[in-house]
């Protein structure tokens, strides 16, 4: 690789891309031309960008050739097996997204195995029956699981005015255990903020140069033992931490230039989202979340930190509760099977997410906006898919191993395809 750099945001350097990278560069702001918010983050070569953004819009018919052709040349042209099968995968996703602008797309289901190199498969009820019977053990009071499941949270909500400074302490404590783990990069940096009328949780935007904002929407309450899982996806060891060393890694140790961009709807988000969910149980391993939970009690201003024993015993129950939670929230990748492949109305699928998700109707009615908005109709599955993908990958493994193997999500160009046949090695080999 040339080692000719040329500057970036921030005044940070990074080489020049080779022909496939610039090209590939080119092509996905293109695309995101056409589909907003596509280009979910861009830290390459400032005059590719304003080329792009100087040029007439490009027909959808001729990104979607552009990306086949593209595609050959990855293969001719790269010789790095593990670089070329990542660019292959993510152009797949490219050329689909291209040929449904320009008409000739999939299905729904199609669709969505293109864009992420995995397919989407459903899952039956009860297995979201088994983990509402977990919680209905756990949840105090009678009547409907959904209805105390409500009261219950509302018991352990974070004030608003707490919420940022709770966020910025746990932010703190996951990036020094991430350290102890994995190391950061020098220099990186993140900041949080609050938004709202969002169809998200929260968002890690990351701007380059080994920095990230994280922004927490606080159109729904906030629950207390949401806020470890949140913080450690959005910032340690999750999406900063993640894309803060693939910057250093890739783009500076390698001046693989395809990596100074992040898209929306390609097989990086499902290994990225994926990595983010399975995070936190990484780095909280030897040190349990019931100690975190504990101080975010006294944090948030909640009564039950008055008494230590009740907190602890409190947060235990809402470790195992926030496990059964998870397995439960999978009930998105049915719901938006039904919603854009089978054709069920709004309404069924609100009412799906409310009877087996266990919802209440406010979170059924924020999941939905999620599921039915243009940009993320396709990417809900990514969250338990690539949780499940990775933590298969990750248990193949000695306990003392997984830490380094889990590194290695944070640093190389790995595909789904390709964690799903190292996975398939390592049982073969017991």
């Amino acid at each position: 690789m040339t080692a000719t750099t040329t500057a970036v945001g921030g005044g940070r350097s990074v080489p020049v891309p080779d022909p496939i990278a610039r090209d590939y560069l080119l092509l996905a702001l293109r695309l995101d031309q056409h589909i907003s918010g596509l280009v979910d983050g861009y830290f390459g070569p400032a005059d590719l960008k304003a080329q792009v953004d100087l040029e007439a819009l490009a027909n959808p018919a001729r990104l979607r050739d552009e990306a086949s052709a593209l595609r050959e040349r990855v293969d001719r042209e790269v010789p790095e097996s593990d670089r070329r099968a990542w660019l292959a995968a993510q152009l797949v996703a490219l050329e689909t997204q291209a040929a449904a602008l320009a008409g000739d797309g999939p299905g729904y289901e199609l669709l969505v195995a293109r864009c992420f190199d995995w397919t989407m498969e459903r899952r039956p009820d009860s297995e979201f029956d088994a983990a509402a019977a977990e919680l209905d053990s756990m949840v105090p009071g009678d009547g409907p699981l959904a209805d105390r499941l409500a009261a219950w949270d509302r018991r352990f909500e974070v004030p608003r005015d707490a919420l940022q400074s709770a966020v910025g302490w746990l932010v703190g404590v996951l990036r020094e255990r991430a350290d102890r783990l994995f190391g950061l990069p020098a220099g990186e940096d993140l900041r949080v903020g609050l938004v709202s009328g969002q169809p998200w949780t929260a968002y890690n935007w990351y701007d380059g140069g080994y920095r990230s904002r994280v922004d927490v929407n606080t159109d729904l309450p906030i629950r207390i033992a949401d806020l470890a899982h949140l913080a450690g996806h959005e910032a340690y060891p999750g999406h900063h931490l993640e894309h803060a060393w693939k910057e250093a890694a890739l783009v500076h140790g390698l001046a693989r230039l395809e990596s100074s961009i992040l898209l929306i709807n390609t097989p990086e988000c499902l290994i990225s989202e994926g990595l983010a969910d399975l995070g936190p149980s990484v780095v909280l391993a030897d040190e349990g979340e019931e100690d975190l939970l504990a101080e975010l009690y006294r944090r948030a201003g909640n009564p039950i930190a008055d008494d230590p024993a009740d907190a602890r015993e409190t947060a235990r129950l809402q470790v195992r509760m926030s496990v059964a939670r998870r397995r439960l929230g999978a009930v998105a990748v049915n719901a938006a099977l039904m919603r854009h492949a089978d054709g069920a109305s709004h309404e069924a699928v609100a009412a799906y997410l409310r009877d087996v998700g266990r919802m209440s109707p406010e979170r059924a009615a924020k999941r939905l906006e999620f599921i039915e908005h243009p940009l993320w109709r396709t990417y809900v599955f990514v969250y338990s898919e690539g949780e499940a993908l990775l933590r298969r990958w990750l248990d193949v493994m000695p306990s003392a191993d997984r830490p380094a193997r889990f590194g290695r999500l944070l640093r190389e160009q790995l595909t789904p395809t390709a964690i799903a046949a190292e996975t398939t090695t390592a049982i073969a080999r017991r």
